[in-house]
C-alpha cells in the first residue's frame, strides 16, 4: 500500500497532483494546497491555486495556459471594465460562477475546507483537495517599490518590481485545518511529495503554519521534492527571477538547500543531471528524471517515478537516475 501527502501550489504543482491522482486511489492521496495567493476581489474570495488544482484534476483546465478554464469567455469582466471597474485580474465567466458559489457558501457560514470539499465534488473529483488552513494567510512581497500584496505584484505589476523579502501575513496566527493535521498524522502514510511549485510563493506559506512544518520535521516517512527549476530557468512563474533577486544561484541546488532537512531527496530534470556532481555531503539526495510535463501522460510518468523513489523501488522505473 502507498499513501501519499502532496503539498502543492498552482500550475506546476497541479500537474504532478494530477499525475498522482491517476495512479493513486482517493483514499491513498491527499493534496494540500497553498492559499497564500488568495485575495478578495470584486467582493469575491479568489483562490487561484485551489482553483487551478481543481480545474486540472477535473480535466477542464486551459491546457495551453496551464491555468483557467477551457472554453472560457470574459463577458462579465469586459462589462466590468466598460463600467469603470477593476478588470486587471483576468477572471473568466466560468471562474466567476465558481467564485459566486464560494461566496454563497461563505455567507452560509462554511469554512474554506468544507467549501472546497463541496466544490471539488461538484467537479467530479474524488481525491481530497485541502486548503492549507481555514484561516487567511496572505503573501506579501516586499519590493523596491514597497510592500505589495501578492496578486498586485504578480498580476497587476507583472513581477516587474525587484523582490527583497517575502512575508506570510497571518501565518503566525493561522492553524492548519483538522483535515490537514489528520492527513499529516495518518499512521498509514508512506510518503510526502513537495510538488514542483515555487518554493517561496507556494510551499513556504504552508511551512509558515506551525502544524504543517512540524509534521515534516517529525515525519517518519520519506519526503521528496520536485524542483521547479530546469537549466537555470522556471518553466512558469517568477521563481527564477525571485531567486536571483534574493541573492541565490538560479539552480535546483538552491531548491535542495532551501528545503534542507525537510526533505530526503530532490528530483531534478534530465537537463540538470550534472548537478549531482555538485551535491554536498550534507545535502539531501538528488535524483534525475524527466520533470517537464508537456502532456497528461508526462504527469503520470513523473508521478510514478516519485512513487518509485518514495517506496524504495526506483529500480522498477527506467526513468530515474541517482
Amino acid at each position: 500500500m502507498t499513501r501519499i501527502l502532496a503539498l502543492c501550489g498552482g500550475v506546476g504543482g497541479a500537474k504532478l497532483a494530477y499525475g498522482l491522482s491517476r495512479v493513486l486511489a482517493p483514499e491513498d492521496l491527499t493534496i494540500v494546497v497553498n492559499t497564500g495567493d488568495d485575495f478578495e476581489h470584486l467582493g469575491l474570495l479568489i483562490c487561484p491555486d485551489l482553483d487551478t488544482v481543481t480545474y486540472t484534476l477535473a480535466e477542464v483546465e486551459n491546457l495551453a495556459q496551464g491555468w483557467g478554464r477551457d472554453g472560457e469567455s470574459r463577458s462579465v469582466l469586459d462589462e466590468i471594465g466598460r463600467r469603470g471597474g477593476e478588470s486587471w485580474f483576468l477572471l473568466g465567466d466560468k471562474d466567476i460562477a465558481l467564485h459566486l458559489l464560494r461566496r454563497q457558501m461563505r455567507d452560509e457560514g462554511l469554512g474554506l475546507t468544507e467549501i472546497t470539499r463541496r466544490l471539488t465534488q461538484r467537479f467530479g473529483i474524488a481525491h481530497p483537495i485541502l486548503p492549507m488552513s481555514d484561516d487567511p494567510v496572505r503573501t506579501i512581497v516586499t519590493t523596491d517599490e514597497g510592500p505589495l500584496a501578492f496578486q498586485d505584484y504578480f498580476v497587476k505589476r507583472r513581477c516587474v518590481p525587484r523582490v527583497m523579502q517575502l512575508t506570510y501575513q497571518g501565518a503566525d496566527r493561522a492553524q492548519a485545518s483538522r483535515a490537514v493535521l489528520e492527513a499529516c498524522a495518518d499512521p498509514k502514510l508512506t510518503g510526502i511529495v513537495l510538488c514542483p511549485s515555487n518554493p517561496y510563493l507556494s510551499i513556504d506559506p504552508m511551512l509558515a503554519i506551525a502544524g504543517i512544518k512540524d509534521a515534516l520535521e517529525r515525519r517518519r516517512v520519506p519526503a521528496l521534492a520536485v524542483s521547479p527549476i530546469i537549466g537555470g530557468r522556471a518553466l512558469k512563474g517568477p521563481a527564477a527571477k525571485m531567486m536571483a533577486e534574493l541573492g541565490h544561484p538560479v539552480t535546483s541546488l538552491t531548491v535542495l538547500r532551501h528545503y534542507g532537512a525537510l526533505i530526503d531527496g530532490l528530483v531534478v530534470d534530465e537537463e540538470d543531471r550534472a548537478l549531482t556532481a555538485e551535491r554536498g555531503p550534507g545535502d539531501p539526495a538528488l535524483h534525475v528524471a524527466k520533470t517537464v510535463m508537456k502532456t497528461r501522460e508526462d504527469r503520470i510518468a513523473l508521478a510514478r517515478d516519485c512513487l518509485a523513489l518514495l517506496t524504495g523501488d526506483a529500480q522498477a522505473s527506467g526513468n530515474i537516475e541517482k
